[in-house]
């Protein structure tokens, strides 16, 4: 008779390989998700800066006109948003004025409470700011930079 040797070779994965994965993907998680969570917020900031500067060509164009935008932001073409919970506008006779959103809805919790100003002085220059959000997960870094967080 002869002997027949038979080779095992390994199949699968041993459990330390498999501990060894599970801890990369932690760690790798570990770092991107909260690194997620600031680009949404920085994101949704972002969004809501650019809905409400959209509206300075409307009421620019009614102030041209003599026209004193009003308090409805349908006037000036506003229809919604589902990151504000709250908008305002609000014109003065000497077209000095501002217009306001403030984030709710299903905007993240960092960044929900959040104001943004859009405002005009007499003379006509546009500004933009950022008031932070009061629940304590607001980061400076969310406000764009064409529109700083007021201090």
């Amino acid at each position: 008779m002869k002997n027949i040797q038979i080779n095992h070779a390994q199949k699968g994965f041993t459990l330390i390989e498999l501990m060894i994965v599970v801890a990369i993907i932690g760690i790798l998680a570990a770092i991107a998700i909260p690194q997620y969570q600031d680009y949404i917020a920085r994101s949704q900031v972002t969004r809501v800066v650019g809905e409400i500067s959209a509206l300075k060509t409307s009421a620019e164009e009614q102030l041209m006109r003599g026209v004193t935008p009003s308090p409805d932001l349908a006037s000036v073409g506003f229809t919604s948003s589902d990151l504000l919970g709250s908008t305002a506008i609000s014109f003065d006779a000497a077209g000095e004025g501002t217009m306001t959103g403030t984030m709710g809805g299903s905007a993240g919790s960092a960044v929900s409470g959040a104001t943004i100003t859009v405002a005009r002085t007499a003379g006509g220059a546009w500004s933009c700011f950022v008031t932070a959000a009061s629940g304590g997960g607001w980061d400076d870094s969310y406000a764009p930079s064409g529109c700083p967080t007021s201090p």
